[in-house]
């Protein structure tokens, strides 16, 4: 687990309920049981710091990180994807039965045109040809991208047509969707049994983390398409309530672990 990602999860999944800030020590011993060494904790944290997800802040005199006003959002907006079943099933809002087109003035080149797919695919966008991208919702926050990263787009919004469901299937590669959440379910349940009864609240943290950290990458992969769109006996929706219950059958002693980490001087 690469430590920009284990802070990511750190901060979304259990400080962002609690203040939203952490010594640095705390967060090197919360990370430790991921095998994310100190040195690492360091280097991810100075990194976030740069680009705008950390800022540093003082907490009982001794030196910490908080998340930004723009982190919140972000994790904010993922929490309610990652525990979706918990916010109303599959879907990332109320759909107003469009597509959202967003045409390139200037197609970057290959590294600059990946970092922005993966922004925004995370968003729920996906790619029509190299300069064209659709989404559901017509997200500021893909202004927002587009103008960091200085380019033009021309935007539209087109009603949906009676081909929608096979539109949905084919862009956003619903097959290729289901087979990768069948095949995480099948890893999920090897790991949720890893952690029985006799867990420890160490033990029961590494394991919900190493569950949330898999999962939220399905962040990037699914866009939330609202159930009219979706084929029947979607597995996304099975996976999703496994996740939730075992999410939640070790989140309090997870949550004790944190605590305990948050607490020592």
């Amino acid at each position: 687990m690469h430590a920009r990602s284990a802070l990511f999860d750190l901060y979304g999944d259990h400080l962002r309920a609690r203040g939203a800030r952490a010594p640095v020590a705390a967060l090197v011993r919360l990370l430790a049981p991921l095998g994310v060494h100190p040195p690492a904790v360091r280097t991810a944290v100075s990194r976030m710091v740069r680009q705008g997800w950390l800022e540093p802040v003082r907490i009982d005199g001794l030196p910490g990180y908080a998340l930004t006003t723009r982190a919140r959002r972000r994790l904010d907006d993922a929490a309610a994807r990652i525990y979706r079943t918990e916010a109303g099933g599959e879907g990332g809002g109320e759909w107003d039965r469009a597509w959202h087109l967003s045409i390139l003035h200037e197609v970057p080149n290959a590294r600059r045109r990946e970092q922005l797919a993966s922004q925004l695919a995370f968003l729920g966008w996906a790619p029509l040809s190299d300069a064209a991208w659709v989404g559901l919702r017509n997200d500021t926050e893909v202004d927002q991208i587009l103008g960091v990263e200085g380019i033009a787009a021309d935007r539209f919004t087109a009603p949906i047509a009676d081909d929608a469901v096979e539109f949905a299937r084919r862009v956003w590669k619903l097959d290729e969707l289901g087979a990768s959440y069948d095949s995480w379910l099948n890893e999920a349940k090897a790991l949720a049994e890893s952690a029985g009864p006799e867990a420890t609240d160490e033990q029961a943290f590494a394991i919900r983390s190493s569950l949330v950290h898999e999962w939220r990458k399905f962040l990037f992969l699914d866009p939330g398409l609202p159930a009219e769109l979706l084929p029947d006996d979607w597995a996304g929706a099975r996976a999703a309530s496994f996740f939730d219950f075992h999410a939640n059958r070790l989140g309090h002693a997870a949550g004790r672990f944190v605590d305990n980490c948050l607490t020592v001087h």
